[in-house]
């Protein structure tokens, strides 16, 4: 009982600093900024515990952070494209200090770096792609509702997964990475997505005033693309720790792991997101 409490407080709190700072255009870029530094440095933390591992924690977290920040003030059309020139001199800087530190498979070091921005910097800053939306006269607009609703359909997926797999899960989803999902959880969470979405989407097109607004078969669409790589990204998670050996990846959030549990579902869901929205609707 007391971990349960423990989780509701502590996931309230999480859905309230996530909402909170995707309510206007100067916190988004804060919240995302902050996110991916407390991410990396915990990924740095964790692959550093690998034998014959050294990631520079502080530099790939500062670069990682610059980078999407960069990201949205490109995005907005703050600045332009050179604000990418420190973190392109930063990640030679990484290559580069290997000469340095002689170390005995220095590719580890390489791979393990660059790794850490494909995987917690780039979907962080795309999130920006879906916050940020551009018109034909390169003026460029915020559109809450999109980010928002990607990560609204993610805590659906999560909570609809573990009720229904809680209470009918019988055949496992992926054994051999994750025991405890289930086929029937797994469509259970995917159904209340989609449920949810066209709910959205039926209201969204009563006020049809955004520029982007998508009709209620694509707002489905956006679900289920959601659901499926969500759940990709968790297994994907799961892989990366059974292989690290750990069950959690931090203790950030009592009862809920740390930023690395927390994020492993947009990880891959926000780059398909953005895929989907811009191939089909948005081009």
């Amino acid at each position: 009982m007391k971990n349960l409490i423990t989780r509701t407080i502590t996931g309230v709190l999480y859905v309230a600093i996530m909402v909170a700072g995707m309510m206007r255009p100067d916190t988004i870029i804060l919240l995302f900024a902050l996110i991916t530094a407390l991410t990396m440095w915990e990924y740095c933390g964790l692959v550093n515990n690998i034998e014959g591992v050294r990631v520079n924690q502080l530099i790939s977290t500062i670069a990682a952070t610059y980078f999407v920040a960069a990201v949205a003030l490109w995005r907005v059309g703050m600045i332009d494209f050179r604000v990418f020139i420190p973190y392109i001199l930063t990640i030679v800087y990484l290559f580069v200090e290997e000469l340095y530190l002689k170390q005995q498979n220095p590719v580890n070091d390489w791979a393990y770096t660059m790794l850490g921005q494909m995987y917690v910097a780039l979907p962080m800053a795309l999130v920006f792609f879906l916050a940020f939306q551009v018109d034909a006269m390169s003026q460029p607009s915020f559109e809450m509702l999109i980010p928002l609703c990607l990560f609204v359909f993610l805590w659906v997926n999560d909570s609809g997964a573990y009720c229904v797999g809680s209470l009918l899960g019988k055949h496992k989803l992926f054994p051999r990475i994750s025991p405890g999902k289930s086929w029937e959880g797994s469509i259970g969470g995917g159904i209340l997505v989609l449920i949810v979405a066209g709910i959205i989407g039926w209201l969204a097109n009563r006020n049809p005033s955004s520029p982007h607004l998508l009709s209620i078969g694509q707002w489905i669409g956006f679900g289920l693309v959601v659901v499926i790589f969500g759940t990709l990204g968790d297994l994907v998670e799961s892989l990366f720790k059974r292989t690290l050996g750990i069950k959690d990846s931090g203790n950030l959030l009592p009862g809920h792991g740390g930023m690395l549990d927390r994020f492993d579902s947009s990880l891959m869901a926000i780059p398909a997101a953005v895929i989907y929205l811009y191939t089909l609707t948005m081009v």
